[in-house]
């Protein structure tokens, strides 16, 4: 039998997959096969942002002066209509392509007037596929323009050009290309209508055009373009419902419907411009993409005003399209509103009492504010389609600059009402650092010392089995090396194990608020169970015996000792309670042969004097041993020796840790621990002589 040739071999698979099974998406298909990618969702949110996208273009005539009216009206049969007297939609022949700029308009992706033609020096419709993805999610769709003293008109069926014999989707449709002059327009008479049906092979079946967002939308628009007149009227429902919005005021009058609380100061308006030079894509003559440095000019309009109260309110729009989710402007108007408050804060630090540790912070100044954010630019970068956010880096240095040095002005005004609210917003400002840094401390210590203990315990605990606390004990074990033959060594059913890492701190010397910010002091408090300080509860420990096992050696009673103080200072009811104890390793490990038997004998020593005791025993006895081996550390054991010799009930060594006179107690902790040093110097000297130089471990 002849084996199969490698190509043979692999091309069950590959033959399948050829050029055949590759999909090119033309024209708008590709916005029906993924809507999510341009409206962001198919329900109700994404039904509005398509309306959003017809609005925004009326709007953007009104941002270039050519647009005194927009009417919104939604239909009983469930379209959607919008009207401007703008300039019109373009309706001569585009050469590339041969067809009417209303069809390029709606019927190709990013085409339009906003890509630097100089139709539009600022605009919210930045992307071309706003007209064109509304088209294409449409079942029908009908446009109407008033230009040149003639109406033109056509109507597209999900994307595709063509005439309607008759009203709403559903009528006969044969497809055509061009526009149709279906009336007569009144001279100096220019507009643009559309109407459409959103398409239900597309959307939910619930979505539905919200009146209380498009109003919403509609009364933010007519603070931003002031004098723009825009009239929504849902005929849906019973009686047709008509509200009419139209602000002259501009952003003030925003910021002060938007304010919640009574004022501290007036509204302040700060206005600026500056250019910037960005290098992007430009269509020559010959219609070929190349790069070019444009300059841009960004115009910063900001409306702010501070209340009594503590909430915040901050509005952020670029070219009238709301950035919710901010961008470079924003962050450039708060890094801009810090620095010109800080500077003042600073410069009158000796009036307004800040401390050199009192740190103004973002969330001080904001706190009571109301703001209005706007920016104007061509072109701006935006981090999708949805235009939540903006991404033009250079706008953030602009807006910076503008707020920082307009604010800084009004702040240092002496024009007497200005340098009265300026007074006062730089006296709310520092009270409210002050609350937050008083608050902090408060909270950080009352949350760590009455919570740590109804918190999840830390991780590095390695708990018991047993709930019964009569029974169990808790080993706060030194290192984790020491850990981990502890782990083999103990009973798992009612010995918890809790590693440290390192010297816990000193608390005799220590604070509440530094004990409870320790991490090991914090795990041990919480471990434990019973609380801290005064507030202590015995019957909450979670275990009958607390057990400290730290090697034998200076650095081993080191931390018995700092534990200790931890206990004597924050848990003494367990020491009262004799529930403390100090597990006694041993410090040396003898083998000893024992004559005519097979096997050995292990001793164990836990001095220099008792080793030297049992040696001197066994040379005079005539027994043999190895040269003893000295632990450096509870984890030089091997697990069977940890437990015979410190953790089982019937073989180790527990030292209980009691006190009999407090006071005295008391008096000894704090001069070895306490902050004064030459108490604790004399008490060393004194006993300098009574030391025996060959016992210091070096």
């Amino acid at each position: 039998m002849t084996p199969p040739s490698a190509s043979t071999a692999g091309s069950s698979g590959e033959d399948k997959y050829t050029a055949a099974n590759l999909l090119v998406l033309e024209g708008l298909e590709a916005v029906r096969k993924r809507p999510g990618m341009y409206i962001g969702s198919t329900d109700s949110r994404g039904l509005m942002h398509c309306l959003w996208e017809i609005i925004d273009n009326a709007v953007d005539e009104a941002l270039g002066g050519h647009c005194k009216n927009i009417t919104v009206i939604l239909h009983a049969d469930s379209s959607v209509e919008v009207h401007d007297d703008g300039r019109g939609i373009p309706v001569d022949v585009e050469k590339r392509t041969g067809l009417s700029g209303v069809e390029v308009v709606f019927t190709h992706l990013h085409a339009g007037g906003k890509f630097g033609g100089g139709s539009y020096s600022a605009s919210g419709g930045l992307h071309g596929v706003g007209a064109s993805v509304v088209n294409a999610l449409s079942s029908r769709l009908d446009v109407e323009v008033d230009r040149g003293g003639k109406t033109h008109a056509t109507s597209f069926r999900r994307g595709a050009p063509g005439r309607y014999a008759g009203e709403g989707p559903d009528a006969p449709f044969t497809p055509a290309t061009g526009l149709e002059v279906t009336g007569r327009a009144k001279r100096g008479v220019t507009g643009t209508r559309v109407r459409y049906w959103a398409d239900r092979q597309v959307f939910l079946k619930d979505a539905a055009f919200s009146h209380e967002d498009l109003s919403a939308r509609a009364r933010q628009t007519s603070f931003l373009v002031p004098g723009l007149r825009i009239v929504i009227r849902d005929e849906r429902e019973g009686e047709p419902r008509e509200e009419v919005f139209q602000h002259d005021g501009g952003i003030a009058e925003y910021a002060d419907f938007l304010t919640p609380d009574a004022a501290v100061t007036d509204v302040w308006r700060l206005h600026g411009e500056d250019v910037f030079t960005e290098t992007v894509p430009v269509l020559d003559e010959a219609g070929h993409m190349e790069m070019q440095d444009v300059e841009r000019q960004c115009a910063v309009d900001v409306a702010l005003r501070w209340g009594t109260g503590y909430d915040q309110t901050v509005r952020s729009f670029v070219n009238i399209i709301a950035t919710p989710k901010g961008g470079s402007h924003l962050a450039g108007f708060e890094q801009g509103l810090f620095a010109a408050v800080k500077k003042q804060v600073d410069a009158q630090a000796r009036r307004l009492k800040v401390g050199k540790d009192e740190k103004l912070e973002k969330d001080d100044i904001l706190a009571g504010m109301t703001a209005v954010v706007t920016v104007r630019l061509a072109e701006p970068q935006f981090e999708g389609q949805t235009k939540e956010v903006l991404g033009t880096a250079a706008v953030r240095a602009i807006v910076r600059k503008v707020v920082e040095a307009q604010l800084g002005e009004v702040l240092t005004s002496p024009k007497r009402d200005e340098k009265a609210q300026a007074s006062a917003v730089l006296d709310k400002v520092v009270t409210e650092m002050k609350s937050r840094i008083s608050a902090r401390l408060h909270k950080e210590t009352q949350r760590r010392k009455n919570a740590l203990e109804s918190s999840s315990l830390p991780p590095k605990l390695k708990d018991c089995r047993s709930d019964d606390v009569a029974n169990t004990e808790l080993f706060l074990v030194e290192g984790d090396s020491a850990l981990g033959t502890a782990m083999g060594a103990r009973d798992s059913e009612y010995q918890a194990l809790l590693p440290l890492r390192g010297k816990i701190l000193n608390v005799q010397k220590a604070s509440v608020t530094d004990m409870l910010k320790n991490a090991e002091c914090a795990s041990i408090i919480q471990v434990v169970g019973g609380g801290s300080g005064r507030s202590f509860d015995l019957d909450s420990v979670r275990y009958g015996k607390i057990v400290l096992m730290t090697d034998a050696d200076v650095d081993g009673a080191h931390i018995r000792t700092l534990l200790l103080t931890l206990f004597f200072r924050y848990m003494r009811p367990l020491i009262d309670a004799g529930r403390v104890y100090a597990a006694v390793p041993p410090l040396h490990r003898l083998e000893v042969t024992q004559s005519g038997k097979k096997g050995k004998e292990v001793v164990y020593t836990y001095s220099d004097a008792e080793l030297r005791r049992v040696t001197a025993d066994l040379t005079r006895r005539g027994r043999t041993y190895k040269e003893p081996q000295r632990y450096k550390g509870l984890g030089e054991m091997d697990e069977d020796q940890l437990a015979e010799t410190t953790m089982e009930r019937a073989h180790r060594t527990l030292r209980r840790v009691t006190v009999s006179d407090g006071a005295v107690a008391e008096r000894v902790f704090e001069l070895l621990m306490g902050n004064d040093v030459a108490p604790r110097k004399d008490f060393i000297i004194a006993g300098a002589e009574n030391l025996d130089r060959e016992r210091i471990d070096v």
